[in-house]
């Protein structure tokens, strides 16, 4: 069997093709709502690539970006082609990222202010996964306005978000670098 190329020449120009054949403008909200699941999941491989990930975390991550391969290509297939649920995703799944998030705020200490994003690098990291995130779950929200989008989605965005912020301070603290606390100005 010969290999088949990368490039294929038809989406030189405005148009792209998508799942079901349809082709579509590549600034559409379909487009946005799982290419930015796409770019959430390349800022998570980048934060699994950081040395200071421990392997649990590591495991739960890339488990993360396989779901997140499963809501761009539900995303990616027009309403009247795809099928109503998304590849994989359950309540479990959602209750499963919740027990990680509780796993590591019981060692964290409570938050007495809003933080500023930085520290370590692997924090730095989740944190420009955590905004990535937020803009991924935007988009959906947009598509889900103008179509029918499995309600699961949008709680696991939401709850990836909640994740990536915990594990940011997660990091920080066994990097041991300390959280640096936001300034609120003396006039608000």
């Amino acid at each position: 069997m010969a290999k088949s190329r990368i490039y294929t020449r038809t989406g030189d120009g405005i148009l792209t093709s998508i799942i079901g054949g349809d082709r579509i403008p590549k600034y559409s909200l379909r487009l946005e709502a799982y290419g930015t699941v796409d770019e959430l999941s390349a800022f998570i491989g980048n934060l699994v690539a950081d040395d200071s990930v421990i392997d649990q975390q590591r495991v739960d991550l890339l488990k993360v970006q396989n779901m997140l391969f499963n809501i761009g290509g539900y995303l990616a297939t027009p309403p009247a082609v795809r099928k109503k649920e998304v590849a994989g995703l359950t309540q479990d799944n959602i209750s499963e990222m919740e027990t990680w998030i509780d796993e590591m705020d019981q060692q964290l200490p409570p938050l007495n202010n809003f933080i500023i994003p930085g520290g370590c690098k692997a924090s730095a990291k989740a944190n420009v996964a955590r905004t990535v995130c937020r803009r991924a779950e935007r988009r959906i929200l947009q598509l889900a306005a103008e179509e029918e989008i499995n309600l699961l989605i949008m709680a696991y965005i939401n709850r990836l978000s909640d994740y990536l912020f915990v594990i940011g301070r997660y990091l920080n603290k066994f990097a041991n670098f300390e959280e640096i606390e936001w300034q609120k100005p003396e006039n608000l």
